[in-house]
């Protein structure tokens, strides 16, 4: 079978596209053609080898695939190495899904949706009324937050993004105004992905008692330091997330993807798509994501 692959850590650059022996299922699991696989911003921390995880090398990125069982099931599923033309997935893994339902809608709950889902309500632990601030909201992840905090109660929702046309897709899935630092009002919770200067803007700009979620360093910049005194002074508080470990906690996986597929099937929860990439594209893709060239959700289709 085709994959793409890497077996030294870099730029997008490392990707190559490869053939491999298919995957052989072990008792509990189930093969998999691939329709499509997700593009998270994890997998290029992945390849450049800034990822909280350490993999061993040569790799095969990719963390959920739409695709086929041998019996002709379409599902929805977890995975690792889903940058293939086949995978195989655990059985408790695999969600069915509708034939009418795109790819690209469907992947864009996985990874996405529950990182937006725990970031609102495992990390930051909104209350009603409160204002969030949702960094890079035209993006995947942060397109669900701007609409996920709505449903969570929030009072107001303020979004960050790099472009005019980028800030019109935020305020388009339902935030309330473009968050310009330093805000006009301050502001609860803060959800940030970026890091660097819009990290450290941000945390000046918390409300007594709130919370910085920080889960992602897209930036490159390096990691700020954090003065506890200044927190003390600020009354608020840093907190860090990563998805690995909620998914791994009883609970983390089927609540929350229950109630993003019910708020979907709804209408009251809208995910973004942005491009659609052949397999052999993947370096692209990677490239295109980090130069922000991108909205929504991107997908690799075999």
């Amino acid at each position: 079978m085709l994959a793409i692959q890497f077996d030294r850590f870099g730029g997008p650059d490392v990707l190559r596209y490869v053939e491999l022996a298919a995957p052989v299922p072990s008792p509990g699991e189930v093969l998999l053609t691939v329709e499509a696989a997700g593009v998270n911003f994890a997998d290029t921390h992945q390849v450049d080898g800034s990822y909280l995880g350490a993999d061993a090398l040569p790799y095969v990125p990719g963390s959920e695939v739409v695709g086929r069982t041998p019996d002709g099931r379409r599902v929805l599923a977890r995975v690792s190495h889903g940058y293939a033309e086949q995978v195989t997935a655990k059985e408790s893994a695999v969600l069915e899904i509708p034939e009418d339902l795109g790819a690209a809608q469907a992947l864009a709950l996985m990874m996405q949706g529950l990182t937006a889902w725990h970031l609102l309500r495992s990390a930051a632990r909104l209350r009603e009324g409160e204002t969030v601030v949702v960094h890079s909201a035209a993006g995947g992840v942060g397109s669900l937050a701007v609409q996920l905090a709505r449903e969570f109660g929030a009072g107001r929702v303020l979004a960050q993004a790099s472009t005019p046309e980028k800030e019109r897709l935020a305020l388009d899935v339902g935030a309330d105004a473009v968050a310009a630092y330093p805000l006009a009002e301050k502001a609860d919770v803060v959800l940030d992905a970026v890091g660097g200067d819009l990290f450290d803007q941000a945390l000046g700009s918390l409300a007594s008692f709130g919370r910085l979620v920080t889960y992602g360093n897209a930036a490159r910049s390096g990691f700020t330091p954090v003065d506890p005194a200044r927190l003390g002074r600020l009354n608020a508080s840093v907190v860090g997330f990563w998805l690995r470990p909620a998914l791994a906690a009883p609970g983390g996986v089927s609540g929350p993807l229950k109630e993003l597929f019910a708020l979907a099937g709804e209408g009251r929860l809208r995910p973004v798509t942005g491009g659609s990439y052949p397999l052999a594209d993947a370096r692209r893709a990677h490239e295109d994501l980090l130069a922000r060239r991108t909205t929504g959700k991107l997908i690799l289709t075999p």
